[in-house]
């Protein structure tokens, strides 16, 4: 990841020489002349170390020729300095005053991503990622200059974006990152959705949208964990993740067990197939898919319960447990589905020592367990004898 050294290096551009010249950027030019009393004034700042010797240089610099572009020119060079002060509420006052400005001035929206990023401002984190994206969206979108032949606009335009694409790469990373560490689960979707509607084409999009459903889903808002996860499958059928995730969430609804085991055995043969991504090691990948596989088995056992055919609930469950152990959660739901199947069919010393090993593991399930065990005898001991708690 490309971080502020790449972006400072960008943050003011000075060009010596006619604006038409200008060097690769996304926003205005600035020209200086050389041996002028505001290049000599401009070479004294950049001079001086950060701090508030830089600053009342900087003062003096906009009271004597802050009028039009030196005024830009000298508000990119408040944020950087106020940047390095780590000054954050001066690098925005003075970075919303460059944007005034110049609405397409990237380096200081990438500064100002910076800003927020280091002082841990979520909100303004993406509130300056926004910008950032506005920027380039429109620049790629912008017609060529009065006089300029469309073929060298173009490769214009494809070096610029190319001299850029760290910086964007960077600003991505920040507000995905910033994300996922909101521990608030509607938060952290709401978040979610605004990254992938910001940057839509970006490579982390699909898991920020995948990753919108299942912060739904753990915030308790089904009908937005739905939408998010159906929205993802129609631009992608086969995405395992999603599959899965509504195969769970459908297996004990009357209304969509056709569908939740439709997806479920769809999830399984995608996955029969599925290769290990490049950034996956080995054992990260068994892992992954061998709880893919056991969800996606869990599930179909569900639907099974539902639909009367317990005996096949049963070998679906039993497929499950080994691939699920390394997932707590998961695991206990699934061994908890199992053991109250085999109650229900009178299976009841198989029943007790799985919903025995239920409460054994920390999971919401084990209460729930527990009320079961009670009604058929109670749990099992390690002699293998009934320990019924006296009501």
């Amino acid at each position: 990841m490309r971080r502020l050294m790449v972006c400072a290096a960008m943050c003011v551009v000075i060009v010596m020489c006619a604006a038409g010249n200008a060097t690769a950027q996304i926003g205005k030019s600035v020209s200086v002349a050389a041996g002028t009393p505001e290049d000599k004034a401009l070479t004294d700042i950049y001079a001086a170390p950060d701090g508030p010797d830089k600053i009342a240089l900087l003062d003096k610099f906009m009271a004597d020729y802050g009028k039009g572009d030196m005024e830009l020119l000298g508000d990119q060079l408040y944020v950087q300095s106020y940047l390095a002060q780590k000054n954050y509420a001066k690098v925005y006052e003075y970075g919303d005053k460059v944007l005034a400005l110049d609405p397409d001035n990237f380096s200081t929206a990438v500064i100002m991503v910076h800003a927020a990023e280091e002082q841990g401002d979520t909100a303004k984190l993406f509130d300056a990622g926004q910008k950032v994206a506005a920027i380039v969206a429109r620049y790629k979108a912008a017609p060529a200059p009065e006089g300029t032949p469309a073929d060298t606009w173009a490769a214009q335009r494809q070096g610029v974006l190319k001299t850029v694409e760290g910086d964007v790469g960077y600003v991505q990373y920040a507000l995905l990152n910033a994300a996922y560490k909101t521990t608030d689960a509607a938060a952290r979707a709401a978040l979610l959705e605004r990254y992938a509607t910001t940057f839509p084409d970006s490579t982390y999009t699909l898991s920020a949208r995948e990753q919108t459903a299942i912060s739904y889903q753990q915030a308790q808002n089904a009908p937005k964990m739905t939408a998010a996860a159906q929205s993802l499958l129609t631009s992608n059928p086969d995405d395992i993740s999603m599959l899965i995730l509504l195969a769970d969430t459908w297996c004990n609804d009357p209304a969509h067990l056709d569908k939740a085991a439709a997806y479920a055995q769809h999830a399984l043969d995608l996955l029969v197939q599925a290769k290990k991504p490049d950034n996956v090691d080995d054992e990260q990948w068994q892992k992954q898919v061998a709880i893919q596989k056991g969800l996606a088995y869990s599930s179909l056992g569900e639907v099974n319960v539902n639909k009367g055919r317990n005996p096949q609930a049963i070998d679906a469950f039993k497929q499950a447990s080994p691939l699920l152990k390394s997932d707590t959660f998961s695991y206990a739901q699934n061994q908890y589905r199992m053991g109250f199947t085999l109650a229900k069919m009178q299976r009841i010393p198989e029943a007790r020592v799985v919903l025995t090993e239920v409460i054994g593991l920390n999971s919401p399930y084990k209460a729930r367990a527990m009320d079961t065990l009670n009604k058929i005898g109670g749990p099992v001991t390690s002699s293998g004898k009934t320990n019924k708690k006296s009501s």
